[in-house]
């Protein structure tokens, strides 16, 4: 005789089979981006012109191992994204799933396109500015090569989270949560918030990194104002918004009617 498993028992097998085959994905291309770690922290090094030193026994190899990481997890996007889509499919309906991929793909896209705007143009601006700092005092940069990874790991995944910023209020305007006039009526809240978070962050509270952290920000929820005029719901309080029949059928638990 057979044993229905649980819905529960279900979702947490289905969670943690395609939880280790996302860390078997990060793994695999971590092995593979560690013979690149020399190229990667040169990569990194360019806005540089000195060497940099490591202090400690191990410093160097924990450099050489968070690079690889963030390029492992990078790579593996495609792969994390697809496994977290094939877990919510059958939870959505017809018209939910042809928008889904869509999505996914523009999250990634976006994420992507934060590590760019941040390796090109933030942090070349943020190491300019200290190095140039100390140097115009007749200090001389002898870098670590912990720190400096550190530094800038934390910056390109701040700002790869940061340029989704414009997709999730535009969802959330989509479904009604808010509305552009309420983005419009809280932006004076928002830049206040955006400060605070860039103050929270960065990995160093000086006001120029909480400015080149929070005038993105800033720009990226006007967007977001922005994509919810042009896609978000139409008169999600008024009297052309959907209605709920009452006489549906809700169907069971943990089903939706379609």
């Amino acid at each position: 005789m057979a044993v229905v498993l649980p819905p529960l028992v279900d979702h947490i097998a289905a969670i943690k089979r395609r939880l280790l085959l996302i860390a078997a994905t990060v793994s695999a291309w971590f092995v593979l981006t560690f013979a690149y770690a020399t190229e990667l922290i040169d990569w990194f090094r360019r806005p540089l012109t000195d060497d940099l030193m490591f202090y400690g026994p191990t410093e160097a190899l924990f450099a050489s191992i968070k690079v690889s990481l963030l390029a492992g997890v990078v790579l593996s996007l495609p792969v994390i994204l697809y496994q977290f889509w094939k877990f919510i499919e059958p939870a959505l309906l017809p018209r939910e799933q042809r928008w889904a991929i869509p999505l996914f793909c523009l999250a990634a896209g976006l994420f992507a396109l934060g590590l760019v705007f941040c390796n090109l143009v933030i942090l070349p601006l943020v190491i300019q500015f200290f190095v140039g700092f100390g140097m115009d005092r007749e200090l001389m940069p002898q870098l670590a090569v912990g720190t400096y990874v550190d530094f800038n790991v934390k910056f390109l995944l701040i700002f790869g989270f940061a340029f989704e910023l414009p997709m999730v209020l535009t969802l959330l305007s989509r479904v009604g949560v808010v509305s552009p006039e309420l983005l419009s009526r809280y932006r004076k809240h928002a830049i206040l918030a955006a400060l605070i978070v860039s103050a929270i962050v960065t990995p160093d509270a000086t006001l120029f990194t909480m400015l080149l952290m929070a005038i993105p920000l800033v720009i990226l929820y006007e967007v977001g104002i922005l994509g919810a005029r042009l896609f978000g719901r139409r008169n999600p309080s008024g009297g052309q918004g959907l209605k709920l029949d009452r006489t549906a059928p809700a169907g069971t638990a943990g089903h939706r009617v379609r």
